[in-house]
């Protein structure tokens, strides 16, 4: 039997001049691993509501939260963690990026636009693999099936 229940976390897919907004996955960037800002939920608010304060706590910038574009899972074999991430197109309504920022949690050191041919480029290290065409995409919502962690 699993050692963890399934976490469920909330991500922004937040597009400005063709580029897509991304953080640090880990504390110090350890890895050099990028990904969409967000963080876990928590019980007895919404997930809009849930990504819009992570998304500020993360980078200090305010959204409007719309449709689900992405649904991704991965988990580390050694350990038992399993997490489901809920990706959302987002729109940017105040705030600018700012280097001083702080997140409170300490997890977020570096947010920074990509473009796409930074991503397609290889020299760029992200997960999951589909956030470019959930990012850049308009149908409807992907799925990518559980994946190892990296860590």
């Amino acid at each position: 039997m699993a050692k963890y229940k399934p976490r469920l976390a909330v991500r922004a897919l937040i597009l400005d001049q063709d580029r897509l907004l991304l953080v640090n996955a880990y504390p110090g960037a350890r890895l050099g691993l990028w990904c969409a800002p967000g963080g876990g939920c928590e019980a007895g608010q919404s997930l809009p509501e849930n990504l819009a304060r992570e998304v500020h706590e993360e980078t200090g910038l305010s959204i409007a939260v719309g449709p689900l574009a992405l649904v991704n899972e991965f988990h580390d074999p050694a350990t038992g963690f399993h997490q489901v991430e809920l990706f959302f197109r987002c729109s940017l309504t105040a705030g600018e990026l700012d280097p001083a920022w702080t997140d409170p949690e300490g997890v977020v050191t570096q947010r920074r636009f990509f473009s796409r041919g930074e991503l397609a480029s290889g020299a760029v290290t992200f997960k999951p693999g589909s956030l470019p065409g959930a990012a850049w995409g308009t149908g409807a919502a992907l799925y990518d099936p559980l994946e190892v962690i990296l860590k």
